[in-house]
């Protein structure tokens, strides 16, 4: 759905008229427009999307009336990932924006976007034409996607349900999950099937894993588990993120096997940015890896050293909700969400720090800066960021030729623009970019299916596509 009252961020951005506003530090400055429309876009849309139900269906988590929204705005709510606004922001300006807001449900929503493909539902992408294919509806947020040797397709959904499309399509529920806190951004997140599942039968899925005790914290964990028709069994939680936090924010966590039967997977910052990322006495802001069992690699580049946790792989990192690895190279790849600006995609190497917070090419989501470096010695730069955020989830390599044109290509899902992001690729270096599918949701995830075509997750309708290449 397109509304007549969103401009692109770039306009908005040019017209508007603006105004520094230090804060108490005198080191933070904070670009606010005298128009309430052009802050919504560029302070409220990279985050909450102009179809966040709190804009379209007036569903609101800590009140609805106009006080309740200064507040949120003002204080932020830190827990769950929002900034406060007060540094930089007046009174009259929040006041401004919070009446907007408001007054967003009277703005009449136009059709669906018409232009994805042509009038032979053909999409005439740079190098490839395909159809787009509807397999699964009536889901809400699909995180992961995983195909059985049957055919059969393994959907988690983040609020915390677990899915089996059979080929006969048919959408099965399977029990036997453990408990999980599906709040903020935890939930049910990625699967992943051990490369010799057909003879060993063991499923992976990440989630977000509450405290035992005290069921508001919580913190990334990894279980293997066997499928008894479709009821999970011999559950083995082999990895949880330390320390747990009452935060709802930043879990990570994609999976990925690599040829040599290694398991890596990313935990996020937790919200802890000042201190996890750069630290190596915990998980977060980490790629990890580890055995199939949960054991660790003795090779791991920190394992006996004091105060660093075994598992880690490389650090310096904030959200990375793309891992995978590159079909020729064998190489591990992520994308990885930066603030307001500066998502990224690297390339991993073992014991090197990626940079986060230190250095950056984002700001905050305020609009308040936290570095003014996007360089320093032993910090490895992103093969490629982009300003302004595009929001990736999801990662996969396009392999085998039904897309020859697109072969050893990077796709991932927009979740802020709602596109599939296409990266092309000369050997490790980026050579151009795509979208594909523009307006199609927020694409949370992009997986290839054993038979080669590649499948689309995408929420809120959530829904699975896929996409039949077009000779």
């Amino acid at each position: 759905m397109k509304y007549c009252f969103l401009f692109s961020l770039i306009i908005a951005t040019q017209m508007m008229v603006s105004c520094q506003t230090k804060n108490e530090n005198n080191n933070k400055v904070l670009v606010v427009g005298t128009d309430a429309e052009v802050n919504f876009q560029n302070f409220c849309l990279g985050c909450h999307n102009d179809k966040k139900s709190s804009f379209v269906d007036r569903t609101w988590l800590w009140g609805s009336g106009r006080e309740d929204l200064y507040k949120s705005i003002k204080l932020g709510r830190v827990a769950h990932g929002m900034p406060g606004f007060a540094d930089g922001m007046s009174d009259t300006t929040i006041y401004a924006l919070v009446d907007y807001i408001l007054s967003l449900d009277t703005m009449v929503p136009l059709g669906e976007d018409e232009d994805i493909a042509n009038q032979d539902g053909v999409v005439d992408s740079e190098d490839q034409k395909f159809r787009v294919d509807t397999v699964v509806e009536g889901l809400e947020v699909p995180w992961g996607l995983e195909f059985l040797p049957n055919g059969d397709l393994l959907i988690s959904e983040r609020k915390g349900e677990l899915l089996r499309f059979t080929k006969n399509g048919d959408l099965q529920q399977i029990s036997g999950l453990p408990p999980i806190k599906a709040a903020g951004q935890g939930g049910l997140l990625d699967l992943e099937l051990h490369p010799g599942y057909e003879q060993n039968g063991w499923l992976y899925f990440a989630y977000s894993s509450p405290n035992e005790k005290k069921s508001s914290l919580a913190n990334t964990a990894i279980m293997r588990a066997r499928l008894s028709g479709n009821t999970l069994v011999d559950k083995e939680r082999i990895f949880k993120a330390m320390p747990e936090t009452n935060k709802r924010h930043h879990y990570g966590c994609k999976l990925e096997f690599d040829g040599e039967g290694y398991l890596y997977f990313s935990v996020g910052d937790r919200g802890d940015r000042d201190r996890n990322p750069q630290s190596l006495d915990n998980h977060c802001g980490k790629i990890h890896r580890i055995y199939d069992d949960g054991s660790i690699p003795v090779d791991n580049p920190f394992v006996g050293q004091k105060d660093a946790m075994p598992s880690i792989y490389s650090y310096g990192h904030r959200n990375p909700q793309g891992v995978c690895m590159h079909p020729e190279t064998g190489r591990i790849w992520t994308d990885e969400h930066g603030p307001k600006g500066g998502d990224e995609i690297n390339i991993i190497e073992p014991a090197k720090n990626y940079g986060w917070p230190v250095i950056s090419f984002g700001i905050n989501y305020n609009g308040t800066t936290f570095t003014n470096d996007t360089a320093r010695a032993g910090m490895e730069q992103p093969l490629l960021y982009w300003v302004p955020s595009i929001a990736p989830c999801g990662m996969t390599f396009v392999k085998g030729d039904r897309y020859p044109n697109w072969r050893n290509d990077i796709l991932t899902g927009s979740l802020r623009f709602e596109y599939l992001h296409r990266v092309v690729l000369n050997g490790d270096q980026v050579v151009r970019q795509e979208k594909l599918l523009e307006g199609i949701g927020r694409v949370r995830n992009v997986e290839m299916s054993p038979d080669g075509y590649i499948y689309v997750a995408v929420e809120n309708p959530g829904k699975i596509l896929k996409l039949i290449p077009v000779e």
